[in-house]
């Protein structure tokens, strides 16, 4: 019976323990930040978007994205990979959402799901499938009854299919947050007032999903309650919610950007993440993500906006490839852990502002029983200096934060990075023998010499007449050859707002040019 007992013991502690990791309970939350299950939560979220990897690289990714101090997995729902056409629905390999979700709740992390279901985030139209442009009288993204019709429909189809599978934290899941919508609100104007009735109608509409978990809707200047709106950019630091008793929330925190064909390599130095993270928290930041934490592959024609590439690396600590990068990964994972030693302070205090210079401060958060943690910051951008706080010097190289837990010891400073030898990269690992691997090459539908599919006498609209099915729309047309005789070179003028034109004459490309503008000239001279 001993020997039973103890097992039993055992076993009942792992099931608990199980349940404490990958459930999240109920989720409120104050002025000050979200409220798991009666618990303040200062949280450092992960981008890792589902389609841009494969199932096989998921629980690598979501465990070492853990090992790096984070605590949440964020993605988008991508409509167009779902839903392909009306009512007929794919949750298949890359696009198994639930698989996904539940890998992160296997891991013991939490989860936010921002089903939108407009997403932007370089991706084919958005998010949005293209189906729907074909619907009469549909207008994206304003006060239009089909729009607004379908994006319910598939709003309430994830919900109910993340409600079926018991995936919100009110459920015992791991999603702790929805969003609604995506950066409307740089836009929301251009709509005038189908803009400002569309906003409200989406909000009131998720809140109405009952999920039991808050929403959020980034870059919403007007978010009614209980919508909490929510920052995305470089720095959120100076970030305040529009309503005093939202937490003060970064949905996007760029560690890079994307890459442009034709364009410079983006590149964000790991100090300056850590200088961003370290001011946000300092000025009391709740929830910090990264946008992105592993970027992953635009595979087929997911890619979306002009000359986006293949990749969607986004100079993310965990690579396309899923190597990590170095130095920014373990600069970012010492920066969680410094932050995580102030959470009880940062959560529980009011800090105190103290001026160290004309570009130097701390921010104190102490608390009755003698707790202390600071952070000394030095937005100079140019200067290290040298500051005093409690009766002791501290070295702040230019554009720095420095963390100390409690109140003395510096156990961070953003601008100081160790670097770790190129030969001791890990790398996340696969769970899948590269041996089975199916390969799968998409073949463009290009070119100009074949039989043409229509003839018109103007410019057709690209989508109408491609379907989507390609990012080309070939037109050939011909001239005599009377300007040669008379030694003039012919000017091609194109009225049109494509993203570019490529210009052959006889086999021969003799200009290429990007449609920033309305208007253009393309003069080819031969």
């Amino acid at each position: 019976m001993g020997k039973l007992f103890c097992s039993s013991c055992c076993l009942l502690f792992f099931l608990l323990l199980c349940f404490e990791l990958g459930s999240a309970g109920n989720v409120t939350y104050d002025a000050r930040s979200l409220i798991v299950d009666g618990h303040r939560k200062l949280l450092i979220s992960a981008s890792i978007h589902y389609p841009r990897s494969v199932p096989a690289m998921w629980p690598g990714l979501v465990q070492t994205a853990k090992e790096g101090g984070v605590d949440v997995i964020e993605t988008y729902v991508f409509w167009n990979g779902h839903e392909i056409a009306p009512s007929v629905y794919n949750f298949e390999g890359r696009f198994d959402l639930v698989k996904f979700v539940k890998t992160v709740q296997q891991a013991g992390m939490y989860c936010i799901l921002r089903i939108g279901p407009f997403v932007a985030a370089e991706w084919n139209y958005g998010g949005v499938p293209v189906w729907l442009h074909y619907i009469p009288g549909t207008v994206f993204r304003t006060d239009n009854e089909n729009f607004k019709f379908y994006m319910q429909r598939f709003m309430t189809y994830i919900v109910d299919l993340m409600k079926k599978e018991k995936l919100f934290a009110s459920q015992g899941g791991p999603i702790i947050l929805s969003q609604v919508e995506n950066e409307y609100g740089y836009y929301e104007q251009g709509y005038g007032e189908g803009g400002k009735r569309y906003a409200q109608w989406a909000a009131k509409m998720a809140v109405a999903q009952n999920t039991g978990v808050p929403w959020i809707m980034c870059q919403q200047y007007d978010a009614p309650d209980p919508v909490i709106d929510t920052c995305n950019g470089f720095y959120c630091d100076a970030f305040k919610p529009t309503a005093p008793h939202r937490p003060k929330i970064w949905t996007e925190n760029w560690p890079g950007w994307f890459q442009l064909f034709g364009a410079p390599n983006p590149h964000r130095p790991a100090e300056d993440v850590a200088f961003a993270v370290a001011r946000f928290f300092q000025k009391g930041g709740t929830v910090n993500n990264y946008y992105m934490y592993h970027g992953g592959t635009n595979f087929g024609r997911t890619a979306g906006g002009p000359f986006i590439t293949t990749s969607y690396d986004y100079e993310a600590p965990i690579d396309e490839y899923v190597y990590l990068i170095l130095p920014k990964w373990g600069h970012l994972k010492e920066l969680h852990r410094a932050i995580k030693l102030c959470e009880n302070l940062l959560l529980t205090s009011n800090p105190v502002n103290i001026s160290l210079g004309p570009s130097q401060e701390a921010d104190v958060y102490a608390d009755a029983s003698g707790g202390c943690a600071a952070f000394l910051a030095n937005t100079d951008d140019k200067n290290d200096v040298t500051v005093s706080f409690r009766n002791a010097s501290y070295h702040l190289p230019a554009w720095s934060v420095s963390i100390l837990p409690d109140c003395k010891t510096e156990v961070y400073n953003s601008a100081e990075v160790e670097m770790v030898p190129e030969d001791l990269k890990p790398s996340v690992q696969s769970s899948k023998d590269s041996k089975t691997l199916n390969w799968e090459v998409f073949v463009e539908k290009a070119g100009i010499w074949a039989e043409a599919d229509l003839v018109k006498s103007s410019l057709e609209d690209h989508v109408n007449v491609t379907k989507d099915a390609s990012d080309y729309l070939w037109y050939t047309t011909s001239e005599d050859e009377k300007f040669l005789k008379q030694g003039r070179s012919p000017v091609l003028m194109i009225d049109s707002k494509g993203h570019a034109v490529h210009v052959f004459v006889n086999g021969q490309l003799q200009g290429f040019y990007f449609f920033w503008f309305l208007q253009k000239q393309v003069h080819s001279c031969f």
